[in-house]
């Protein structure tokens, strides 16, 4: 090749160098940027669990790495999208008690509801199951109650809370129960998770993964305040957010 024809080949390779990297610089420039919105996890479910047909495999633990801000009012599902704003109010669904009798979340209006969200083949649900019926004890008085949903088949979630003595109420479903999960603005299920209300029905937190009694008590406390009028929604919930990255940073979970 002569002299002119290699001049040529390289000013043309240059040029279409420089304009790969306008336009990789045009593209990264104009691309969508993504909310960094946190979210609390105090612990995945555990992977390689069997799941029931219709349900999502559960998360590892590394699918959660910040806390939860229930102020921004979204959340991340795990892969990183955004996942639709939670509702500021309780939803209204209804679902099969033990015996199957439809039964609706407005049951238990004008209560202070902690609804926990879980599956038999869920271990992280498992641990849990002890400290929310001692929670139920000791917050009853003052009109708080617990009530599982369980996103499972029936035969196999009457055994279990049969075997576990469970005495808090039990709703129970497959597809619908997921369907309710993603109501809360959950479409990737990460069990368990837990959802306390105030006793007018608000959203006030939503915490993803096993919870313990200190992060239990913190938002409840809260919560009563909120029932008492001493804060308002948002205040309360930047004092949860607030209260449990506290909690993550002084004791292990």
């Amino acid at each position: 090749m002569n002299p002119r024809a290699l001049r040529l080949a390289g000013g043309l390779l240059v040029m279409l160098f420089g304009v790969w990297v306008g336009l990789r610089v045009y593209s990264s420039s104009h691309a969508p940027k993504r909310a960094a919105v946190p979210i609390h996890s105090g612990g995945a479910p555990v992977a390689g669990v069997p799941v029931p047909a219709g349900a999502a495999s559960p998360p590892t633990a590394g699918d959660f790495d910040t806390p939860f801000d229930l102020g921004v009012g979204t959340a991340l599902a795990p892969g990183g999208q955004i996942l639709p704003k939670i509702p500021e109010r309780l939803p209204e669904f209804s679902l099969g008690d033990r015996t199957g009798k439809p039964t609706s979340i407005a049951t238990w209006r004008g209560k202070s509801l902690i609804i926990n969200f879980w599956a038999t083949w869920c271990a992280p649900c498992r641990h849990e199951m002890p400290l929310l019926q001692s929670i139920r004890r000791e917050w009853r008085d003052r009109n708080v109650e617990v009530v599982g949903i369980a996103v499972d088949y029936r035969d196999k979630v009457v055994a279990y809370a049969d075997e576990l003595k469970i005495a808090y109420p039990l709703l129970i479903g497959e597809d619908d129960a997921l369907d309710v999960a993603r109501a809360f603005g959950v479409d990737t299920p990460a069990f368990p998770f837990t959802v306390f209300t105030d006793q007018r029905g608000e959203v006030v937190a939503l915490y993803v993964g096993e919870i313990h009694k200190t992060q239990a008590d913190l938002i409840l406390s809260v919560v009563q305040n909120l029932n008492q009028n001493r804060v308002q929604l948002p205040e309360a919930r930047h004092l949860i957010a607030e209260g449990l990255r506290s909690l993550s940073t002084e004791q292990p979970t």
